[in-house]
């Protein structure tokens, strides 16, 4: 109990929080973007993954749970700490704000956070939730039946023949707006950024960062978190262009 209870209370511990809901985010956001990146494949691959994700029943559910909840620790903790910080300086303002050391990325990060946590919210009710696509294409959700067997790790999980929701027809027709496409595009932009300080500040909190690889880590957390960027960006940049139908 002294333990949860100085973890919330200190401010190493919030860090503690915020580092520690941080790396199951990206985990989560990297395995997303590697499950979605099937839409460029045969059907049969991303219909297959969102089957299976969908065959998990109440699983699913408690993996989403506990996403939410690393969600709002990492959101609580990141609003603490800042408003611990805005308490520390005081009402004076700065006569001089040095930014020359802060990376673009930090200075925005609370920004970025609070956008990308609507986006997310946002994200759920367009896919997961489906209250925020057109009534029509609720109407007329297409099905899909599985043309070969869908694997996972050599072990098949969704078999020929299945028919199953038409999960590529249904993120093609969601990207086919410009406005939500743009908006996608924009929101994964500021997410890209928020990682790109969030991944690096992780390591720190966790004292993995050090002077003599210091700039190594900074290179590749950016390589990283620039192809993220570029992964999300071709889905909704390839239905705009026709590329992907």
């Amino acid at each position: 109990m002294d333990l949860a209870r100085n973890l919330f209370r200190s401010t190493i511990g919030r860090k503690l929080i915020m580092a520690a809901t941080g790396v199951v985010l990206i985990g989560f956001v990297a395995g997303h973007l590697v499950g979605n990146l099937q839409v460029f494949e045969d059907p049969d691959r991303i219909n297959g993954y969102a089957h299976f994700l969908q065959s998990l029943g109440p699983a699913l559910w408690l993996v989403r749970l506990f996403l939410l909840a690393c969600v709002c620790l990492h959101v609580w903790s990141a609003t603490v700490l800042s408003l611990e910080s805005i308490k520390a300086r005081g009402s004076e303002p700065y006569r001089v704000k040095r930014w020359i050391d802060a990376s673009f990325a930090s200075r925005y990060m609370r920004g970025t956070g609070y956008v990308v946590l609507a986006f997310i919210l946002y994200h759920l009710a367009h896919f997961t939730v489906g209250a925020a696509q057109p009534a029509t294409f609720k109407a007329n959700i297409p099905h899909y039946v599985m043309k070969g067997d869908y694997h996972i790790l050599g072990v098949t999980v969704v078999q020929a023949g299945t028919e199953v929701l038409d999960c590529r027809s249904m993120v093609i027709g969601g990207f086919r707006n410009p406005v939500v496409a743009v908006f996608y595009m924009v929101a994964v932009g500021l997410l890209s950024l928020h990682l790109l300080h969030g991944a690096e500040s992780l390591f720190q909190t966790f004292g993995w960062r050090n002077r003599s690889w210091e700039r190594a880590l900074k290179a590749v957390v950016t390589l990283l978190c620039a192809a993220y960027f570029l992964g999300n960006l071709a889905i909704p940049g390839s239905v705009l262009l026709g590329m992907l139908r």
